[in-house]
């Protein structure tokens, strides 16, 4: 059974950083893209970053660009987010996926992702 597990999620002052971790079981994802996703209350799902199959190309959402970074550790089978310069309009869900498909795309809709994890909370205080 595949399993995405998200953690890293907490309350933070604005400011401040998180590092997210998702770690894959069940497969491994080493020749396809993964990237996470977040989703605030009465909001639509909101594309943020991903990377492609050997950390070559990655790709973020406007409103996270130069705070956050994303990165992967085959060997831990596993994808990170470090997310820096924190703010309250970053409080959300936090959903990691992976695309089944390999290759050197890096998606940004979130129906290209066909695994997901259950969601981590990130709250970020004024």
């Amino acid at each position: 059974q595949v399993q995405l597990v998200e953690s890293g999620g907490g309350l933070v002052q604005a400011g401040g950083s998180l590092r997210l971790s998702c770690a894959a079981s069940g497969r491994t994802f080493h020749g396809n893209p993964m990237g996470w996703f977040r989703q605030a209350p009465g909001k639509e799902r909101e594309f943020v970053a991903a990377i492609n199959w050997n950390t070559s190309s990655s790709r973020y959402g406007d409103s996270v660009k130069g705070r956050f970074t994303i990165s992967r550790d085959h060997a831990k089978n596993t994808v990170y987010l470090q997310m820096n310069s924190l703010r309250p309009e970053d409080t959300a869900v936090y959903f990691c996926a992976a695309d089944v498909n390999p290759g050197w795309h890096v998606p940004d809709q979130s129906g290209e992702y066909e695994y997901w994890g259950q969601g981590t909370q990130v709250t970020v205080s004024s």
